[in-house]
């Protein structure tokens, strides 16, 4: 059970605090509720964008001076943009804990001076580069982007990847990119978490003295009617692209109930009884069969409207793609006769994950915001192994039955092109 408390700054900005004395580190992790889900048409990719912007200075800070601050004091630093949040996050010795929260809170309140078209052209032509190296001209780099296109229609926030397009990064302004920063990078749009060596009531006033003098900002706008869709594709939808890829590869995936539903967990066993590790049902038919070099499911976090399910069969050189397929897609069928030594299998592997992942306190910060975030209450952490343990076999055949199949179905199949 981990210690936890919550706090709300008179600018909006909430709090949440996990003191643990066992290790001399402390970890900052700050989310701000804007991610490509909040990213207009014909302006993708900005959440991103921004994520490399705010390492570019602030009014105190010298452009990359954040790491350099950070390393010098023996911690580290990053950034990840995702499709519900952006999140910053550092850990450092306990005794730098103020170092951490002025770096934060010194881009969060002035950032401006550091929004100047060089900075952002050079971020610009990172991210560019960035896209293209991880999509455009890589195997199977754009599988989600092709899979988000067919499960989510032009309307819905999901339709577009995180990174964005090349042209709409292209096009980005620097009142755009500043109207961004002052649209959703606010105090009352974020949640700062804390895990590690401090004390609760000293960590709470450093906050207030680091944080506290940012004015609050306007509400951030809404989310549009459209996120809420049915659970259901109307049928089986597919794309294939042939050429730039050494083996066979299906992606096969389901619009399915999201993060902060019940019917999430029943989804997490379920996904990892098909499809996560070596006891999996998709390593042992599949895998093991010799019908495919690798075979997984996921089940993506996301919280607006529907998330993503998807199973991934990569064949071997002399596989059939079509039996590749069949295979994959006939233990989605059967996911509805998942048997209770197997659902309670994957609930042991999910104890042991979420137990070492709140291990490091760089993750367990992170978690806590996330929950913050979504539930409103990060003291929702303490429940999850509970949830995930209550999923019975039933529960995990159910929601099998009621979304894995082919009326609720994108494929996408990458060939060789000599296949």
């Amino acid at each position: 059970m981990i210690e936890i408390s919550e706090h709300t700054l008179p600018n909006g900005l909430r709090i949440v605090l996990a003191p643990d004395p066992a290790t001399p580190i402390v970890a900052v992790n700050l989310w701000y509720l804007v991610g490509s889900r909040n990213e207009t048409p014909g302006r993708t990719g900005f959440a991103h964008l921004f994520e490399h912007m705010m390492f570019q200075g602030s009014r105190h800070i010298p452009r990359n001076a954040h790491f350099r601050h950070i390393e010098e004091v023996g911690g580290s630093a990053n950034a990840t943009t995702w499709f519900d949040r952006t999140n910053y996050f550092a850990t450092v010795p306990s005794h730098h804990l103020d170092l951490a929260l002025w770096l934060e809170s010194d881009r969060m309140g002035w950032m401006e001076p550091a929004l100047t078209p060089e900075t952002l052209e050079n971020q610009r032509q990172v991210v560019m580069n960035e896209r293209r190296e991880r999509y455009d001209n890589q195997p199977y780099g754009d599988w989600d982007e092709r899979l988000q296109a067919l499960l989510f229609p032009p309307s819905h926030p999901y339709r577009h990847t995180v990174i964005g397009s090349l042209a709409d990064i292209e096009a980005a302004t620097l009142d755009e990119v500043r109207d961004f920063f002052a649209t959703w990078y606010l105090p009352n749009n974020a949640v700062l978490s804390l895990a590690g060596d401090f004390e609760p009531e000293y960590a709470l006033e450093r906050a207030l003295h680091w944080f506290g003098e940012i004015p609050r900002g306007p509400e951030p706008p809404p989310l549009p009617p459209t996120i809420r869709l049915p659970f259901s594709t109307g049928g089986t939808l597919r794309e294939e692209v042939r050429g730039g890829v050494p083996l066979p590869r299906i992606y096969a995936a389901a619009r399915v109930p999201p993060f902060a539903t019940d019917a999430f967990y029943a989804g997490e066993i379920a996904s990892a009884c098909l499809g996560a590790g070596r006891s999996s049902r998709l390593y042992d038919r599949l895998v093991r069969a010799r019908v495919a070099k690798s075979a997984s499911c996921h089940l993506l976090p996301l919280t607006s409207g529907a998330t993503i399910f998807v199973a991934i069969a990569t064949g071997l050189p002399d596989t059939d793609a079509e039996e590749l397929e069949a295979a994959l897609l006939g233990e989605l069928d059967d996911a509805s006769t998942l048997t209770a030594e197997e659902v309670a299998r994957a609930a042991a592997q999910a104890r042991t994950r979420v137990q070492r992942a709140l291990q490091r306190m760089e993750t367990r910060a992170d978690l806590l915001s996330m929950y913050a975030a979504h539930f409103g209450a990060a003291e929702r952490l303490n429940g999850e192994l509970a949830r995930l343990q209550a999923v019975a076999a039933e529960d995990a055949r159910a929601w099998s039955e009621a979304y894995l199949h082919d009326d609720n179905r994108a494929i996408v199949r990458y060939l060789p092109e000599t296949a």
